[in-house]
């Protein structure tokens, strides 16, 4: 039979084991939480998708919209989870624009600072020979978040234009081809005034100078250096083409440039003028118009900008390329000898029937 006495110490051992129990609990259920919220934070929450690297998130979007295309584009596995971290970071108070690199394995705490910040990842934009305002347009659009229609608004704007002391015939002249960075973001507006920046960092005096040694201004070396940009790739007979088409415009001959009559006909898959194109009525047709054309006909390299710039003084007026298709031109002072040339290239298309 159990006394009084030995039922309360039944009792205490039986309560000191209950409340040591209770005690494993509740630390237990707090350790579970501590994990789930740690998982919130620390776990992997991202996964591959579309081109596996960046996420964007376009100009004016609201947090909403964010979170709808992490979740439309698969980007995150839990997005309650990270909806429960970007609250308590006030992210929805901080959307930034822009390019953002995700790797797949980011917890919810690394993407909401990355986003927060708005750290976006630059693009890189090379520019090269571009022919017209909408190729450079169509090419932007597909590097950067203005839309074509945009940039063309801007390059066909002469009163936006005029700031610049340029008109939509030298609009293209801004463009100095070469490898640039960008915020994904970019306005039309600042990657044009980008532009403009580059420009005038390009012509430095001492090209300026050289541009007025031979009686042109910048401009007009640009949109001579276009037409030799046009006429040959050969490092070697750039600064001879220039001296060519100076010679000409130097005695009020015609430049009667192949590439010009080119750029009016609108088709640049031909390789051969005839006098179908050559007697279009365009302003940038230089077999009909004297002089310079009113604007570029492409974006000339550097180096043929600077070819123009040092071309040597020759007795040239007249080049044709080689009849052995080297890519290369023969030069002559005379019209008679430029004839025989010219047959003779011309004899060589004959027999490959090329049109």
């Amino acid at each position: 039979m159990v006394t009084q006495k030995g039922k309360k110490k039944i009792k205490k051992r039986f309560s000191g084991r209950t409340w040591k129990w209770g005690l494993f609990c509740i630390l237990s259920a707090c350790l579970a939480v501590a994990i789930f919220f740690g998982y919130r934070l620390f776990g992997p929450n991202t996964r591959p998708f579309h081109d596996h690297k960046f996420f964007y998130i376009h100009t004016g979007s609201s947090y909403g919209q964010v979170i709808e295309a992490l979740k439309t584009q698969g980007i995150v596995k839990n997005i309650r989870s990270l909806e429960w971290v970007a609250e308590r970071l006030h992210y929805p108070e901080h959307v930034h624009a822009g390019k953002y690199k995700i790797t797949p394995g980011m917890n919810n705490l690394a993407l909401i600072r990355l986003l927060r910040s708005g750290k976006q990842t630059p693009v890189k934009v090379v520019l090269n020979k571009l022919r017209t305002k909408s190729d450079l347009a169509g090419f932007i659009s597909q590097k950067l978040e203005p839309d074509s229609l945009t940039l063309m608004a801007l390059l066909q704007d002469n009163t936006y234009l005029r700031q610049y002391g340029l008109d939509t015939n030298t609009a293209m002249c801004a463009i100095i081809p070469n490898t640039y960075e960008f915020f994904w973001n970019t306005s039309a507006e600042d990657f044009f005034a980008r532009m403009i920046k580059e420009k005038d960092r390009f012509w430095t005096d001492k090209r300026e100078e050289k541009a007025s040694a031979i009686g042109l201004t910048p401009q007009q070396v640009y949109i001579m250096a276009s037409i030799v940009e046009e006429e040959t790739n050969k490092r070697t007979d750039k600064p001879l083409i220039a001296s060519v088409y100076l010679n000409r415009l130097r005695t009020g001959m015609r430049l009667a440039a192949d590439p010009t009559a080119r750029f009016a006909a609108g088709d640049f898959t031909l390789r051969r003028i005839t006098g179908k194109q050559t007697m279009i009525a365009s302003p940038y047709n230089t077999y009909r118009q004297p002089g310079l054309p009113p604007g570029p006909i492409c974006t000339p390299s550097i180096q043929t900008i600077d070819a123009v710039l040092s071309a040597p003084q020759t007795d040239y007026f007249y080049f044709c390329a080689k009849a052995d298709f080297s890519g290369y031109n023969v030069y002559a002072t005379s019209y008679r000898e430029h004839l025989r040339n010219a047959r003779a290239y011309q004899r060589a298309l004959d027999s490959l029937h090329i049109n």
